[in-house]
């Protein structure tokens, strides 16, 4: 399972975050408390989490009622920005024009890097559990869906299959190992799934969450 983390005043302000170390708002800490209500109900095996405050923070209420440690993993963590950290939309479309066509940070991570990494922190998890086992895997936004994408073989380039995540909302995959004649397999039972009242957000906001 894939949680997004809580809303921050960055992701209000429609501000690229990236690596920065953004704290969850007021409502965010409540969105956080409601989903560790909501997940620690599945019993999970795991909790797995960016190291960034957001997702820490987000994983702490549901750390506290299951009596799990959290685990973190900075290969959990959301694209870095570059240049782009900190700056709005409207700016980053203003000042970068040219790489915000293909939203090519300056200095920042690319797309390939970004799901490399995440989809190995989600192999890294599965591998981690037992048999018919849950792990909650925390993280952000933009480095979810570059994950899921990795894992799932979609290609590089090809935009839209997947929708966005609400914050503090989940996605749920399925791994299955690979035998002797055949790969592992991983498919989608769930996204964008849960009960808390936020809108998905555009595309745009979520390359800056």
């Amino acid at each position: 399972m894939l949680l997004r983390h809580g809303q921050t005043t960055w992701n209000i302000e429609h501000r690229f975050q990236g690596h920065s170390d953004i704290p969850l708002d007021e409502t965010g800490r409540e969105q956080a408390e409601r989903a560790g209500r909501m997940l620690a109900a599945l019993r999970p095996d795991a909790i797995v989490s960016s190291d960034l405050t957001r997702a820490t923070a987000t994983a702490a209420p549901l750390a506290r009622l299951t009596g799990l440690v959290v685990t973190l993993d900075k290969d959990l963590r959301e694209r870095s920005g570059g240049l782009w950290e900190g700056l709005t939309n409207q700016e980053i479309r203003e000042r970068y024009p040219r790489e915000r066509e293909t939203w090519d940070p300056p200095e920042g991570e690319s797309r390939a890097i970004v799901a490399e990494r995440v989809a190995t922190a989600l192999r890294r998890a599965a591998d981690g559990l037992p048999p018919g086992g849950l792990a909650v895997l925390v993280s952000h936004g933009a480095a979810i869906r570059l994950g899921m994408e990795r894992v799932l073989g979609i290609p590089e380039g090809v935009d839209g299959i997947l929708g966005g995540l609400s914050n503090c909302s989940w996605s749920v995959l399925q791994f299955s190992p690979g035998g002797e004649h055949r790969g592992d397999r991983w498919r989608v039972l769930e996204h964008n799934a849960g009960t808390l009242p936020e809108p998905v957000l555009s595309d745009d906001d979520l390359a800056a969450s």
